[in-house]
């Protein structure tokens, strides 16, 4: 009977050590606390957005499809960037126009289907 303790105790013991072990290498299993309300985790740069940022885009999913606030944000960002770069490109074309008197030509390649 005192040996049947003695490994109940034992056995205990090394559940204990093990636990404790376990506790302090890979924490409390304590969750994240939620995302504040309004708080988006979609991310884009402030400027220069390339066609891999665009790609790596990722929204949250609600039960109808994608939150569309953060859809709205990301469609808007990408719009503001479209205007700034024709801005650009119209300016260019004004100095190309003003230095050579006439407007550049552009070889634009066949789309494949």
């Amino acid at each position: 009977m005192v040996i049947i303790g003695l490994y109940v105790i034992g056995v205990a013991v090394l559940v204990a050590l093990l636990f404790a072990v376990v506790w302090f290498v890979f924490g409390r299993g304590e969750d994240l606390p939620p995302v504040d309300r309004g708080t988006t985790l979609t991310r884009l740069p402030r400027a220069g957005i390339s066609g891999d940022d665009v790609r790596r885009l990722v929204f949250a999913q609600t039960i109808r499809g994608y939150n569309t606030a953060e859809v709205d944000w990301a469609l808007e960002k990408l719009a503001r960037e479209i205007d700034e770069l024709r801005d650009v490109v119209s300016e260019l074309s004004g100095r190309d126009v003003a230095d050579t008197g006439s407007l550049p030509t552009v070889q634009v390649p066949p789309i494949e289907p």
